[in-house]
């Protein structure tokens, strides 16, 4: 079969992990007979040195055009100047808005063989498996109005969270139906105790609960949430939450994996007339963490986010369940045959360099 996926490397660890998510991509073609159609575009601080804009057209267009999106990371100190008019950040909020990505998910796994590279106790990792769903395209980062101004008193900012029930009702039924094919358990995050738009999500959480009576709903204020993550996270199953709580949350739980670098993403478009995750449907797949300007070019970027993010796209976007359990296999067989990069590694243990975890995911596609 063929396909054509966008490639859009980014800034700072962008290009260099993105680099083995394409070798992975590859390797899982000439295994099982697919044609890969490889776009590249620029996003984010290199598009703005390039262009003068962080999303040129003709980067939107090649995403709009192509079955899947497969991004890098952007932005970094060098963009960082508050005074200035773009951003790298804005490019992608922007392909978030422009492609539609409401949804958000954001696995996260923990392998028995890093059990021990997280700071959190073994014996609260054990059987962790969970999926956060964070709604992308609403809330704080979009709503309006939004700036600074000087007055009299000083100077002053706004941010406006806004929700429709629109927008809270399609990230949930995502979320139950995604919970339905897992522990059937789904938990809403949210400040109902102080946020007005929390207190809506909530009414429309109990109400959209209703359709999915085999799945149960409990809601927990975005606080706690974030206590029990550490605490007790074997207790989560599937949870959903706006945008900014999804945000940070996700981070925090990238600890439990013992890396940000091991952490996938998928953002996917709405499929017309499906309230639910019916697959494949389009996609933007990324790694959770940022570029990373501070180790850039290093070669120590622990490249397994896109791979897995690979995986993602693979049986998201693109309906090729068996190739992405191929890959997410791949994974599991090199970590426990104790293969690292920096991040993930024991203190007396050589690091793999980002080009060599790629050729040992690649190998093992190819030989196993």
């Amino acid at each position: 079969m063929n396909f054509s996926v966008a490639v859009l490397p980014g800034d700072g660890v962008g290009p260099e992990v993105v680099a083995e998510g394409v070798k992975v991509l590859e390797a899982i073609g000439a295994k099982f007979g697919h044609a890969f159609e490889l776009g590249y575009g620029i996003v984010g601080g290199n598009a703005i040195d390039q262009c003068g804009e962080p999303l040129p057209k003709e980067t939107l267009d090649l995403c709009l055009k192509s079955d899947a999106v497969l991004l890098g990371a952007v932005g970094g100190p060098k963009w960082d100047d508050p005074k200035a008019k773009v951003r790298p950040e804005d490019g992608l909020l922007a392909l978030r808005k422009k492609l539609r990505l409401f949804a958000n998910l954001r696995p996260v796994k923990v392998y028995p063989s890093l059990i021990n590279s997280s700071p959190v106790k073994p014996s609260v990792l054990a059987g962790v498996d969970l999926i956060i769903v964070r709604e992308l395209t609403g809330g704080l980062y979009f709503g309006r109005p939004k700036r600074r101004w000087q007055s009299s008193k000083g100077r002053a900012g706004v941010d406006t969270l806004r929700y429709s029930e629109h927008e809270i009702r399609r990230i949930l039924n995502i979320g139950f139906q995604l919970a339905q094919g897992r522990r059937k358990r789904l938990t809403s995050v949210d400040k109902a105790n102080v946020l007005e738009t929390s207190r809506l999500w909530r009414q429309i959480a109990e109400e959209v609960s209703q359709d999915y009576t085999d799945v149960t709903l409990e809601h927990m204020l975005v606080d706690t949430a974030a206590m029990q993550l550490i605490r007790n996270p074997a207790n989560f199953d599937v949870v959903v939450t706006e945008n900014t709580f999804g945000d940070i949350l996700t981070d925090e739980a990238s600890v439990l994996s013992g890396s940000m670098g091991m952490l996938p993403s998928a953002s996917l478009a709405p499929e017309p007339g499906n309230k639910g995750p019916r697959y494949p449907r389009f996609g933007l797949y990324e790694p959770i963490h940022g570029s990373a300007p501070d180790i850039a070019t290093q070669g120590i970027a622990n490249p397994l986010a896109t791979i897995l993010s690979v995986a993602m796209m693979l049986r998201l976007s693109l309906g090729l369940e068996r190739e992405a359990q191929t890959v997410e296999s791949a994974v599991e067989i090199a970590l426990a045959r104790g293969h690292r990069t920096a991040d993930i590694a024991d203190d007396n243990a050589t690091a793999l360099t980002t080009g060599q975890m790629g050729d040992t995911i690649a190998k093992i596609l190819s030989t196993e």
